[in-house]
C-alpha cells in the first residue's frame, strides 16, 4: 500500500514554509529531496566507521569498505545488472557520460565514424560527444524530435550507417518528461553494430529498470534524482567491453602495480574509480535505493503517473499557457510556457507563493529552439507530492496570468 502520509514524514523539508508559504516543490526534475533515513544513515558512517575504504586493513576501513561494496550490489540489484563489477561509482550521470565518452571513444572511435545523440538530449549527453568528435575526426549526427515530442524512430535507418559507433539517448525527457522506445533504439543500433549509452537521469527514480531486458551497452544515473546525496552516481557497462576501455583517470586503487617503466591497472570496476571515493555519498546511494526499493518502484510509477495525469489535465485547460510535448508514455515532468511572460518572472512569482518550479533552458538549448522558445517553464513530480499541490499550483499560475500575461 502507499502510505502518504508515512512517506511525508520521512522528509522534513517539506514542513518548511517559504515567504509565509506551506512549501510546495515541484522541482524534483532538477534534485529530489531526502528522507531522513538516507541522512541519518549517512551520519551514522561518519560517526561511527568513518575511514578510507579499500585500503587499511584496520577494524573501520573493513567496515566502510563493506558497506561501500554493499552499496554497489544494491546498485547491480536495482537496475539488474549481471554483474556487481560492471556497477562504477562516478560523481554523477554527466561524470558517467564524460567517463563513457573518452574511455569509449578512446577505444573505439576513429576518424571519418559516426555518433549519433537525439533533439531532446541534455547538454551532459550532447557536448561530451562533441568533444570525442573533436579529438577524434567523428561526426555528431541528430535524431529528430516531433511537435508531440516523440522522437522520429522512422529516420533511423537514414540515420544509423556502418559509420555509427555509438547512439546516446535519454531514458525519459528532462524537459518533455518523453519516456523514449530504448529497446527499440538499442535493437536498431546493435543491427548497424553501433553500441548504446542510455542516460538514465530522469528515469531510475520513476520506473523500474532492467539493463539486462534492455540490453543496453552503457547505463548512467545521479543519486540525487533518487532521494541519495549529491556528488555520486552508477555508471553500468556490459563487462566485455569495460574490460577493453582504457582508464580515464590515473591514481591510486585503479591501479595494481606501478613503476616509471609502466603501470599494470586494476580488475573491473576499480580501473574506472581513481582516488578516494566519495564513500559516504555511495552508503548513502545504497540506502536511498534500499528505500525505493521497500516501497516498490511500481507503485512509485503509479503514485506519480496519477499526479503528472491530473496536473497535464488541469494545465490543458489553462487559458494562456501552452504545453511543450505530448507524448503518450512520459515521466512526471511537464513543460509549458506562457506567451508574453518571461519564464523567469512566473518562477519568481511563484516562488513568492511557496511553489519551487524550474525555469530556463533546463540544460537543453537545442531542444528550446526545436520548440522556438528560448526558456520554459518545468514542473516536475515526486511521490511525495499530492494533489493539493497541483491545485494550489494551478491557483498561483492563475495569479500570474492575470497578473503578468499582456493579453489580460
Amino acid at each position: 500500500m502507499f502510505n502518504l502520509d508515512r512517506i511525508r514524514e520521512e522528509f522534513p523539508i517539506l514542513k518548511e514554509r517559504v515567504h509565509g508559504h506551506p512549501l510546495v516543490y515541484l522541482d524534483n526534475g532538477a534534485t529530489t529531496q531526502r528522507p531522513a533515513r538516507v541522512i541519518n544513515k549517512m551520519n551514522d558512517a561518519y560517526l561511527r566507521y568513518n575511514a578510507n575504504v579499500h585500503r587499511g586493513v584496520h577494524h573501520l576501513s573493513n567496515l566502510c569498505t563493506d558497506a561501500n561494496e554493499r552499496a554497489r550490489q544494491r546498485a547491480r540489484d536495482f537496475i539488474n545488472a549481471q554483474r556487481a563489477e560492471e556497477i562504477i561509482f562516478t560523481r554523477g550521470t554527466t561524470e558517467s557520460i564524460n567517463l563513457a565518452a573518452y574511455s569509449y571513444g578512446e577505444a573505439f572511435v576513429r576518424p571519418g565514424d559516426e555518433i549519433l545523440v537525439t533533439g531532446m538530449e541534455h547538454h551532459a549527453n550532447i557536448v561530451p560527444w562533441q568533444m570525442l568528435c573533436e579529438r577524434k575526426g567523428a561526426t555528431l549526427k541528430v535524431i529528430p524530435v516531433s511537435d508531440s515530442g516523440e522522437l522520429l524512430v522512422e529516420e533511423l535507418p537514414r540515420l544509423l550507417t556502418p559509420a555509427t559507433r555509438l547512439l546516446a539517448v535519454a531514458h525519459a525527457s528532462n524537459v518533455l518528461g518523453t519516456i523514449n522506445p530504448v529497446r527499440q533504439l538499442v535493437d536498431a543500433a546493435h543491427a548497424a553494430g553501433a553500441r548504446v549509452l542510455i542516460d538514465g537521469a530522469q528515469a531510475v527514480q520513476h520506473l523500474p529498470v532492467d539493463v539486462q531486458a534492455l540490453d543496453c551497452d552503457f547505463y548512467a544515473f545521479s543519486a540525487h534524482k533518487m532521494y541519495g546525496p549529491t556528488g555520486v552516481g552508477v555508471l553500468y557497462g556490459k563487462r566485455e567491453l569495460l574490460a577493453d576501455m582504457p582508464p580515464w583517470q590515473g591514481g591510486g586503487e585503479m591501479i595494481k602495480e606501478v613503476s616509471f617503466e609502466r603501470t599494470t591497472y586494476n580488475d573491473l570496476p576499480f580501473k574506472f574509480e581513481a582516488g578516494t571515493p566519495d564513500f559516504i555519498g555511495v552508503i548513502g546511494l545504497g540506502e536511498a535505493i534500499d528505500y525505493l526499493s521497500s516501497i516498490g518502484m511500481s507503485a512509485i510509477a503509479a503514485r506519480e503517473e496519477a499526479l503528472a495525469s491530473r496536473a497535464r489535465e488541469r494545465l490543458r485547460a489553462l487559458p494562456g499557457l501552452v504545453l511543450h510535448g505530448d507524448a503518450p508514455l512520459a515521466s512526471p515532468v511537464i513543460s509549458f510556457s506562457i506567451p508574453g511572460v518571461h519564464p523567469l518572472d512566473a518562477g519568481t512569482l511563484l516562488d513568492r507563493l511557496g511553489i519551487a518550479v524550474r525555469t530556463g533552458q533546463m540544460c537543453a538549448e537545442p531542444l528550446m529552439h526545436r520548440y522556438g522558445v528560448t526558456s520554459m517553464i518545468r514542473v516536475s513530480f515526486a511521490m511525495y507530492n499530492t494533489f493539493e499541490e497541483i491545485d494550489i499550483l494551478l491557483d498561483g499560475l492563475q495569479r500570474v496570468i492575470a497578473l503578468l500575461s499582456p493579453s489580460r
